[in-house]
């Protein structure tokens, strides 16, 4: 980003957004061409424009017009490749063309009861009344979309000053913060998603609207709430946005066992508490990502500490300790993320990680044996992958010596992994003998007894790995003869 005080550096934006909307010309060029045929305008707006000066814009374009929404669908259902018009009450209709998602909407100029979120829609007839009532400055900028002599000649809109703001990695409110977040709450957690996501800081004004008006968030529903809370967890700084939720109160609404954490020194007193540790583990995690941003591992770095409040003792001789916080966490893990409406695979995943993050401290350096190894990889399963990268992010000690010592250790359970695998299939480790099988040789019918002696088969497979067959029916005739003597 250009220095905000650079006299030329608004101008450099200004520039820069031109040049997006330039490379979108054979795009854009039609679409106009069609709005303008039927005597309506067509602006690009909002986060498009924001990006664009960013240097970022994408493949999702938002267009505000003043064609009535049969007009829009009409439009688009010609133009476009397919169209949707499920938000046409709501002024909103998109399509999909060349791989461009478009959406266009109709100048709103809603009004709001201030009980809940929903508007009083009410179509506006300009753009400045538009661009008012957006949530952010930043996201109140557009650039018309005008023909001269049938050629597109885009002309730039900001009555609110976004440009300036985006310039400063700066969000404010159009409006006064407390009209605009009693109006739509929602914006509040929009504020922190856009903290993550752009790497923006709110202004003191919106700060302090947020903290006095935290409790509105409950006026919005959980669905929307966990939307926004994916969007902000998905972000290129994540860490900023949950510390802004904290340090305005937020948080104590939608996750409350996030701030709790600020109460609680971590054991190695390395960290001025776990709260802080959490944000660590969570922006290591994302720099360990491979494949672009992880959601439930994102998730399981940030809650991987949460049982230690319930769990906090103190220890002889000083200190604290936390024992089976991994246990307590996962419980609580999983009981937060269904109150947030998270899929059932989403929440059991999660719930695992933090139940297993725990689990590579237990063996001392050099300790892994072949049991050991069974076990860890059979009960990370599917998650192994993000469970190495779960535990190498919560190596955050200040002391290098341990921390090297650590991923070293860490470094050899991955090779006794790879050793292990090569020798046997880790990811399918079975009982040697199968529940037919079983009943066969101990003359049994389906019931409990069967369940109860393939456990202890499945035991065996991992504590001595795979048996010959002699052996495993021995050992199973041995088991049943001591249970049942």
């Amino acid at each position: 980003m250009p220095d905000p005080d650079d006299p030329l550096a608004a101008p450099a934006l200004l520039a820069r957004a031109q040049a997006g909307v330039e490379k979108l010309r054979g795009f854009l060029e039609p679409l106009a061409r069609q709005f303008a045929a039927r005597g309506e305008s067509l602006y690009l707006v909002g986060g498009p424009v924001r990006d664009a000066m960013l240097g970022r814009l994408g493949s999702d374009l938002d267009f505000t017009t003043s064609a009535r929404p049969g007009v829009i669908a009409e439009i688009l259902g010609q133009w476009g490749e397919k169209t949707w018009d499920t938000g046409i009450e709501f002024g909103t209709v998109s399509t999909v063309k060349h791989g461009q998602m478009v959406e266009v909407t109709t100048f709103r100029a809603d009004l709001y009861d201030g009980v809940t979120r929903n508007p009083e829609v009410t179509f506006g007839e300009n753009i400045e009344g538009d661009l008012v009532r957006r949530d952010f400055a930043c996201n109140a900028m557009a650039i018309e979309l005008s023909l001269v002599d049938d050629a597109l000649a885009p002309s730039f809109h900001d009555p609110v000053g976004g440009l300036n703001d985006v310039l400063r990695r700066r969000l404010d409110t159009p409006q006064a913060p407390e009209v605009s977040f009693r109006d739509d709450p929602l914006r509040m957690l929009r504020a922190a998603r856009f903290v993550s996501q752009l790497g923006f800081a709110v202004s003191d004004r919106v700060f302090e609207a947020m903290r006095e008006m935290a409790p509105e968030i409950n006026r919005i529903t959980v669905e929307r709430v966990q939307a926004e809370l994916d969007k902000l967890m998905l972000g290129q700084r994540p860490w900023e946005g949950l510390d802004l939720l904290v340090d305005t109160g937020i948080a104590e609404h939608i996750l409350p066992e996030l701030p709790a954490l600020r109460l609680e020194t971590d054991e190695h007193m390395q960290h001025k508490d776990v709260y802080r540790h959490s944000l660590t583990v969570l922006r290591q995690a994302t720099e360990l990502e491979e494949d672009g941003p992880d959601l439930e591992l994102r998730w399981a770095a940030l809650m991987h500490d949460i049982g230690k409040p319930a769990t906090r003792a103190p220890k002889e001789g000083g200190g604290v300790t936390f024992h089976h916080h991994e246990v307590v966490g996962a419980k609580m893990t999983r009981k937060r993320l269904r109150a947030l409406k998270y899929p059932k695979h989403v929440i059991e995943d999660v719930g695992q990680l933090v139940y297993l993050h725990m689990r590579f401290h237990g063996f001392g350096e050099g300790q892994w044996t072949d049991s050991a190894v069974r076990r860890y990889v059979t009960d990370a399963g599917e998650l192994l992958p993000r469970l190495h990268k779960l535990v190498r992010a919560d190596c955050t000690t200040r002391n290098a010596r341990k921390a090297q010592r650590l991923q070293r250790t860490y470094d050899h359970l991955e090779e006794r992994i790879a050793e292990l695998a090569a020798k046997e299939d880790l990811a399918r480790v079975r009982p040697d003998l199968d529940g037919n099988e079983i009943m066969s040789i101990l003359g049994l019918s389906p019931g409990p007894d069967v369940g109860r002696a393939w456990n202890f088969m499945k035991e065996l497979r991992l504590e001595r790995g795979e048996l010959p067959r002699e052996e495993a029916v021995a050992e199973l005739k041995k088991w049943w003869e001591e249970d049942n003597g």
